[in-house]
């Protein structure tokens, strides 16, 4: 279980700045995978960075006894001045055992297919290619809930169907917290939904109720897709 507690959070400019998100109270049960839903801005992938433990609160907390993915798909996170490889023997010392180190490279490496660029800095890496580099390193390890943020829209259509596979197959042993501007990659993947708005995160126990909320608000007619 994530239980989100009178959390707060906002970026501070010289502007002045409003709360992203301000005093939300929500709890994700295990074995249940989420999809966010909202404007853009609305804080999905604040939110998702707070649970991943990528960023902290400016008030409240995050209590989880869940082992929690960083973020795929924000290619965050990554060294730029080692390469690919060398990025995910260091996460694999890390996450993993001395003995899993060249199986886990061996399958980052396959899944990413970014070619000769895995022995490239990093720095060198197209947004995409991050990306993919970042997925791969993600789905090497056992975790029970993984954060999707358009993970699935990287690369080209015969790696974002391999990208959905991947999820679809982790469904059952683990579960899933996404943002995508897929309605029909949410629907497939997840149960339940957020709806975030205004700075509020309201529960829905179906993912199409979370949907219809959310185009309810926007007053949108056509729900082929999401714009997160």
């Amino acid at each position: 279980m994530i239980k989100v507690e009178n959390l707060y959070k906002r970026y501070h400019n010289h502007h002045g700045s409003d709360w992203v998100l301000k005093d939300v109270n929500i709890e994700i049960p295990s074995n249940v995978s989420v999809g966010l839903v909202g404007r853009n801005g609305a804080g999905k992938s604040t939110l998702l960075r707070l649970i991943g433990g990528m960023d902290s609160p400016d008030r409240g907390r995050i209590a989880t006894d869940s082992r929690i993915s960083w973020p795929i798909g924000l290619g965050g996170g990554l060294q730029g001045s080692m390469t690919g490889r060398q990025n995910v023997r260091f996460v694999a010392r890390v996450h993993g055992s001395r003995d899993d180190i060249d199986n886990i490279v061996a399958r980052v490496e396959e899944f990413a297919e970014i070619g000769q660029a895995f022995d490239e800095p990093v720095r060198s890496y197209s947004s995409g290619m991050r990306s993919r580099l970042n997925f791969g390193l993600s789905l090497a390890f056992d975790f029970d809930v993984y954060l999707s943020d358009e993970a699935t829209a990287v690369g080209d259509r015969a790696f974002r169907a391999k990208a959905t596979k991947a999820f679809s197959d982790r469904i059952g042993k683990a579960s899933i917290i996404m943002v995508s501007h897929s309605e029909g990659i949410l629907k497939d993947l997840c149960q339940s939904g957020i709806w975030l708005n205004q700075g509020q995160a309201i529960w829905f126990d179906d993912i199409n109720e979370a949907i219809d909320a959310y185009h309810q608000s926007s007053g949108k007619k056509d729900k082929g897709s999401e714009k997160g």
